[in-house]
């Protein structure tokens, strides 16, 4: 029984050898409408015989594809969920630490600025003094 089907497989291989020689001495095909439908109608019986191929799953495989499908989208929704509150709440307190610095250098530097004008209105008075103390003399 082997061997019947081992000469039926060379019995095949050869007749495919022999489709396919006479293919190339009859040349490239030509364009037509004719090649054209029969190349169509060759597609769709290929893709019946395919389909029929086919081991579609049972009703229980389904329910059980589905549901690890739907558990694995509310895990990775959840992490994504999470990293994303992370990294707001970290942008958040770092734009709050930045706010809190440049109130604090905004209100040193008008305590400075103040200070300053302060000590330049008093050395001014000092100066009109001193011209005055000089025009008296």
């Amino acid at each position: 029984m082997a061997d019947e089907k081992k000469v039926t497989d060379a019995e095949v291989a050869a007749k495919k050898a022999k489709k396919t020689e006479k293919k190339a001495k009859k040349g490239p095909s030509k364009f037509s409408p004719k090649n054209v439908g029969k190349g169509i109608v060759r597609f769709f019986k290929d893709l019946r015989g395919e389909t029929k191929k086919i081991v579609w799953p049972g009703p229980k495989m389904i329910v059980k594809s589905t549901g690890i499908v739907l558990a694995t989208i509310l895990v990775l929704g959840a992490v994504v969920w999470i990293i994303d509150f992370a990294v707001s709440g970290g942008i958040g307190a770092l734009n709050s630490a930045a706010n809190e610095v440049t109130e604090t250098v905004t209100e040193d530097v008008s305590d400075e600025t103040d200070e300053h004008d302060h000590d330049h209105d008093h050395d001014h008075s000092e100066d009109e003094t001193e011209e005055d103390k000089t025009a008296e003399n």
